[in-house]
């Protein structure tokens, strides 16, 4: 929990500075998660993760672009990055 408060404080106080960098960087990783995801079928499951991965990744970045407040924003960010990388590593499995 200490490293969590840590990197929010940080995140709070140069937030114009890592909002560009997390849209960037979480979209980039929404969208490998997209491809591994495509690239093992287009069946129901599939689609479910498609949903799941363009949701989280559109969660972030809506908050950013209303501006709420940067503890959610960390937290959306935070959950979107953990979503791609868990589905991209069990669609590459």
């Amino acid at each position: 929990m200490k490293i969590y408060k840590e990197y929010l404080k940080e995140y709070e106080k140069r937030i114009i500075m890592y909002t560009p960098l997390a849209i960037i960087g979480q979209s980039c990783l929404g969208s490998v998660a997209a491809m591994y995801i495509l690239m093992n079928g287009n069946s129901a499951v599939e689609m479910f993760q498609l949903f799941i991965i363009t949701i989280m990744c559109m969660f972030y970045n809506g908050a950013m672009l209303s501006q709420q407040k940067p503890k959610l924003s960390f937290n959306l960010l935070i959950i979107s990055v953990l979503c791609s990388v868990i589905i991209t590593i069990l669609n590459t499995i």
